[in-house]
């Protein structure tokens, strides 16, 4: 009789972790329906926070059980619209015809110092515009390729050279020079001011090949997390300084597998409490 009830028990569902533990559902549903985290996100980010309370961790499928069968985890049913979906693959981007003409004095990324490949030093950014409704309204991206800390550039009234010039010269003024040594773009029209972009920030400027957005790597993937905010289609003209500036943060404070779960936001503070040493120049006596 013993064993019986035994097996019986064993077969019998138990009652997951995010079920019995309300601390750790709680701290789950905000961060996927606040902060907007993905389920692997929050599992790392966890592990990151309590190293020392298994309690408070859980694993992605978990996460994702919880939210789609039901009596997983007794996560809200609703919560299924927060997560990023069907982004595997990409469609080709069509460029407007503004786009084709060809920018004078282009420095070539092929140019660009070997340092900006390898993301130790910081202050090297790679930007972009994301378009609305048949490219009529724009925002500036900007991605710093060490942190991955998201600038984005409000362009009301038109994505023209002037307004981009103005956008991008506006916030790099907000960074502190070690934070502004290169841009890498792509060969976009807008761009048709980059030497005066150039002299106002101090930034070299680089240009990608035609038709190779994965030399933007960086600012192509945030791309694609903007458009959870700015769904393909939208007229993005509609959208004021305050709401880019939210967005911005949101993703700044995301954690990045590539940063060790930390998030753009802290892998910059920590940069800038402790930037990195320069060279030491070589001396002969």
């Amino acid at each position: 009789l013993a064993q019986v009830r035994s097996e019986h028990r064993a077969r019998r569902p138990k009652a997951g972790k995010l079920a019995t533990n309300a601390r750790l559902r709680d701290a789950v549903q905000y961060r996927l329906g606040h902060e907007q985290h993905s389920p692997a996100q929050i599992a790392h980010r966890l592990r990151w926070e309590f190293p020392d309370d298994p309690e408070m961790w859980v694993s992605h499928e978990t996460i994702y059980q919880a939210i789609y069968v039901q009596g997983k985890g007794n996560l809200r049913r609703d919560l299924h619209t927060c997560l990023r979906t069907g982004r595997a693959l990409r469609k080709p981007q069509h460029r407007p015809d503004q786009r084709r003409p060809r920018i004078r004095d282009m420095v070539s990324i092929s140019d660009r110092p070997a340092e900006v490949e390898d993301r130790a030093i910081p202050g090297h950014w790679e930007g972009d515009l994301i378009t609305g409704t048949e490219n009529k309204s724009a925002i500036g991206t900007l991605v710093e390729r060490s942190t991955r800390f998201v600038i984005l550039l409000h362009l009301p009234d038109n994505h023209g050279a002037l307004a981009v010039q103005e956008a991008i010269v506006a916030k790099i003024a907000q960074l502190p020079a070690i934070m502004a040594r290169t841009l890498t773009w792509d060969q976009g029209i807008e761009m048709a001011n980059h030497a005066k972009i150039a002299a106002a920030t101090d930034l070299d400027i680089y240009f990608c090949d035609p038709h190779s957005p994965w030399q933007r790597g960086t600012n192509e993937n945030t791309n694609g997390l903007l458009r959870q905010y700015f769904p393909k289609g939208t007229d993005l003209s509609v959208f004021p300084a305050d709401y880019l500036d939210y967005v911005a943060a949101k993703l700044n404070n995301r954690p990045r597998q590539t940063l060790g779960w930390r998030t753009p936001a802290e892998a910059l503070d920590a940069l800038l409490s402790d930037p990195p040493k320069p060279p030491a120049v070589a001396t002969t006596t």
